[in-house]
C-alpha cells in the first residue's frame, strides 16, 4: 500500500503539467490587440451597411412621390442589389485568388463610398437604381470576407458573429432615425423632400470605414504572392516529373473551388434557408411604412419609425440570444424562433391596430435576430476549410436572390391587388425559413475544432 509521502512527486509533476496547460489554453484564448481591432473593424463595416440597409424602407414612400412612379419600378432597387451580390459571386473567388484579405475589404469599402456619393444630389432614377447595384457589390465583398474572418479568428466565434451582426442591426436601427427627420424636414405634404441628402451619412461613415480597414488590415493590404511552381523548375533542370505532394492547397482555381462548393448537399440546404430568411426580413422591413401608409392609414412621418422597431428587436435578438441558442441547441432553438415569429406574424396580419402592429413587428426582430448569425456559425463548421469563403460567399448571394425576388414580387402584386399583400407574403416566408432550417445537417465539428485547424 502507498504511503502519502510516496505518492506526492507523481501528485506534484501532475498539478504542475495541468497548471502549464490551463495557463496555455488562457493565454491562446485571449485576444490580441491586432485581431481585436480587426474584428472591430468587421463589426463598423456591417454598421455601416445596416445605415444604408435600414433606411430604404424609410425612404421609399418618399423616394415613389419624388420620382412618380409605383411600387412596381420602384422594386428595380431590390433588382440592383441581387445583381450586386451576383455579381460579387462571379467574381469574389477569382479575386480572393489575387487579392490578400485587406485588399479585398478595402475594395469593397471604397465601392460603397462611390455608390453613396453618387446618391447624395437629386440623382436621376436609373442612376439611383445603378448604385445599389454598386452598393452591394462593395458589401458582398467585404461581409463575405469579414463573415469568413471572423468565424476563424477567435474562441467563441459565435459570440462575435453575433457581435458583428448585431453591430449590423444597430446600423439598421440607427439609420430610420436619421432618414426619417430629414426626408420629411419639409412636411409630409412637400412635394419636394430632400430624402436624399441623407445619403452625406453613410458616405461619411463609409470614409471611416475605409480608413479602419486600412489601419486594421495593412499587412494584408497587398497581391496575394504567387504559388512556387518547384516541379516546373525541376523538369527544366533535370527532368523530375512533378511532386503532386508537395502542391500548396491554395492553388485550386477558381472554377475548382466554385465546383467543389456546388458539390456540397450542406451548402444547398444552407443557401435555401437564406434563401427564405433574408427574403422575410428583407420583404418586412422594406415594405412595412408603405403598407402602415396605405392599409393602416398611418402618417408617413410616424410610421417611418416602424422599421426602427424591428432593427431595435433584432439588435437585441443578435445580443442576448446567441448563448441561449448555442447552449440549448441551434436546430431547436431556431425552430422555436421561427414558430413565435410566426404567431406575432399573424397577429401584425389581423389586429388592425398600429400600436400593436408596431409592438409584433419590433418581437418579430427580436426572435429573429440570432437566426443571420447561427447560420453563419453552422456553416463555418459545415464546410471545409478550403471552399469556407467560397460558400459563404455563395450561400449571401442565394439569400439575396430571396432578399430581393420577393420584395420585387411584393412591388409587383401590390401594385395591381394592394399591398396587403404583405402580411401573407411574410407569413409564407417564415414558415418556409423554418422548414428549411430543419433540412440544415448538423456540423461534426465544434466550434473549438474550427480554431485548432
Amino acid at each position: 500500500m502507498s504511503t502519502t509521502s510516496e505518492q506526492s512527486p507523481i501528485e506534484l509533476s501532475e498539478v504542475v503539467a495541468e497548471t502549464e496547460t490551463s495557463n496555455e489554453t488562457a493565454a491562446s484564448s485571449r485576444i490580441d490587440r491586432r485581431t481585436l481591432l480587426r474584428l472591430l473593424s468587421a463589426g463598423f463595416s456591417f454598421f455601416v451597411a445596416g445605415v444604408n440597409d435600414g433606411s430604404l424602407g424609410v425612404l421609399i414612400p418618399w423616394v415613389i412621390r419624388d420620382y412618380g412612379i409605383n411600387t412596381a419600378i420602384l422594386s428595380s432597387v431590390y433588382g440592383a442589389s441581387f445583381l450586386g451580390w451576383f455579381t460579387a459571386a462571379l467574381t469574389n473567388t477569382h479575386l480572393s485568388q489575387y487579392l490578400d484579405l485587406g485588399s479585398i475589404l478595402v475594395l469593397g469599402a471604397v465601392l460603397q463610398v462611390i455608390a453613396q456619393a453618387l446618391r447624395v444630389w437629386s440623382t436621376p432614377f436609373g442612376l439611383y437604381v445603378t448604385t445599389f447595384w454598386l452598393t452591394c457589390l462593395g458589401q458582398a465583398y467585404q461581409d463575405t470576407h469579414a463573415n469568413a474572418y471572423v468565424a476563424v479568428a477567435a474562441k467563441g466565434a459565435h459570440r462575435w458573429l453575433g457581435f458583428i451582426h448585431a453591430m449590423y442591426m444597430a446600423g439598421c436601427l440607427i439609420g430610420p432615425f436619421a432618414a426619417s427627420p430629414i426626408a420629411s424636414s419639409k412636411g409630409s405634404t412637400s412635394p419636394a423632400s430632400p430624402w436624399y441628402l441623407f445619403y452625406t451619412i453613410p458616405l461619411g461613415l463609409g470614409a471611416v470605414n475605409v480608413a479602419l480597414c486600412l489601419i486594421a488590415f495593412s499587412d494584408t493590404l497587398r497581391l496575394k504572392p504567387k504559388i512556387p511552381e518547384p516541379e516546373a523548375q525541376n523538369r527544366e533542370t533535370v527532368g523530375r516529373q512533378p511532386d503532386t505532394n508537395q502542391q500548396a492547397p491554395d492553388s485550386k482555381t477558381a472554377i475548382e473551388l466554385i465546383k467543389k462548393t456546388l458539390g456540397q448537399k450542406s451548402f444547398w440546404n444552407l443557401s435555401v434557408f437564406y434563401f427564405f430568411y433574408l427574403g422575410a426580413t428583407i420583404t418586412a422591413s422594406g415594405w412595412v411604412v408603405e403598407y402602415l401608409v396605405n392599409v393602416r392609414n398611418g402618417d408617413i412621418v410616424a410610421m417611418g419609425y416602424v422599421p426602427a422597431g424591428f432593427s431595435g428587436g433584432a439588435l437585441l435578438g443578435r445580443l442576448l440570444l446567441p448563448e441561449p441558442t448555442r447552449r440549448f441547441g441551434e436546430r431547436l432553438m431556431v425552430s422555436i424562433y421561427c414558430i413565435i415569429c410566426i404567431g406575432l406574424q399573424v397577429i401584425f396580419w389581423l389586429v388592425p391596430n398600429t400600436i400593436a402592429a408596431a409592438v409584433a413587428i419590433s418581437l418579430v426582430g427580436f426572435f429573429s435576430g440570432p437566426l443571420f448569425a447561427t447560420g453563419i456559425s453552422v456553416g463555418s463548421r459545415l464546410f471545409p476549410a478550403d471552399i469556407r469563403a467560397t460558400a459563404l460567399s455563395l450561400v449571401f448571394v442565394f439569400a439575396q436572390i430571396g432578399g430581393s425576388l420577393f420584395p420585387i414580387i411584393t412591388g409587383l402584386v401590390s401594385s395591381h391587388k394592394g399591398v396587403w399583400v404583405l402580411q401573407p407574403m411574410l407569413v409564407g416566408l417564415i414558415s418556409a425559413t423554418a422548414i428549411s432550417w430543419l433540412l440544415v445537417p448538423q456540423p461534426k465539428s465544434s466550434n473549438l475544432e474550427l480554431h485548432q485547424e
